[in-house]
């Protein structure tokens, strides 16, 4: 029997990206689509769509609950934030209805919700990939310029760079409640994105890392496929404080030889599309790994780049067809 798999959030990125790399991987698979836009590119990418209320409304969960008895679905994949942190919150309420929530280890999503924390936990681990991190700023360490990222956000959203006491006066009352103090790291040209599986024990058992330049939205726009020298090493270290289990996301920059660590995404990244063209399909890997029980492996990996562009999706009233 074919497993039917539902994904959130099914009209951004991440969403269609999951949908498109598991019908490559299997055609016969049954994809449950959902999404809160009800004029989305979603249907392109799935064989149900269904139209989901907002994460924190009063009748989610039971909506959500009639969405897996009405199409007996196996497993589910969030592709956005709020689903992810959410689920992480309510994992006895997918246990009870027998069905499997692809989630990372439920310490990881919650330090993934602070920067603060999340910086607190690599520190207290004297972690060489730690980026110095304040809730206040410190003229006597401090030099410009400086990030302020929000305490909890995604996607490289309401990061503010600022130049001068004068640019950092107007965000003084935020610092510490809402927003971190960082030094810059590196450059824009050497950020990196590795997406890594690990297996229940926080075992590495494979990994693929892109070079990549940004969006105006924080994703994924150029990627190259690109050989990261001690990466292998630095997850396999930071597993060991973080404990990650199944698809992970890390993000680095370089300071010098050094690998910084930007963050963490505790779940499949914006960039799966573009992994599984050049063979690493961490949606498969995470069916067949939690659903039969097959460990993954090193996959064999294409080389090259990868350019995002806008591109438009037909979908025909039944009357033409």
């Amino acid at each position: 029997m074919n497993a039917k798999i539902f994904v959130s959030g099914a009209s951004g990125i991440v969403g269609y990206g999951i949908l498109k790399s598991l019908r490559l991987y299997n055609p016969k698979l049954v994809l449950v689509g959902a999404t809160v836009h009800e004029n989305s590119v979603a249907p392109a990418f799935c064989d149900i769509f269904e139209k989901a209320p907002y994460t924190n409304a009063e009748h989610y969960w039971e909506w959500l609950s009639g969405i897996i008895k009405k199409h007996q679905i196996t497993m589910l994949v969030p592709s956005i934030e709020s689903d992810v942190f959410a689920w992480n919150e309510h994992r006895d309420f997918f246990s009870k209805l027998g069905v499997f929530p692809l989630l990372n280890g439920s310490g990881l999503i919650s330090l993934c919700k602070d920067k603060w924390r999340f910086y607190q936990e690599l520190a207290k681990h004297n972690s060489p990939y730690a980026i110095d991190t304040n809730l206040e700023f410190n003229a006597a360490t401090h030099t410009f310029p400086l990030l302020l990222k929000p305490r909890r956000g995604y996607a490289s959203q309401g990061i503010v760079v600022v130049n001068n006491l004068g640019e950092l006066e107007q965000y003084k009352n935020e610092i510490g409640p809402n927003l971190v103090v960082q030094p810059v790291v590196g450059d824009a040209e050497e950020e990196y994105t590795t997406s890594a599986f690990f297996d229940c024990d926080s075992a590495l058992c494979a990994h693929m890392t892109l070079r990549r330049k940004l969006s105006k939205q924080g994703f994924t726009e150029v990627a190259f496929t690109e050989e990261l020298p001690g990466v292998a090493e630095a997850l396999c270290e930071l597993s060991t404080i973080f404990k990650p289990v199944g698809p992970t996301n890390f993000q680095f920059r370089k300071e010098g030889q050094q690998l910084k660590l930007l963050e963490i995404n505790p779940r499949i990244s914006s960039a799966t599309s573009i992994r599984t063209a050049f063979g690493y399909n961490e949606s498969r890997m995470s069916v067949e790994y939690f659903l039969y029980g097959q460990q993954p492996t090193q996959p064999a990996m294409k080389t090259g780049r990868s350019v995002r562009y806008t591109e438009d999706a037909i979908f025909y009233d039944s009357s033409y067809i």
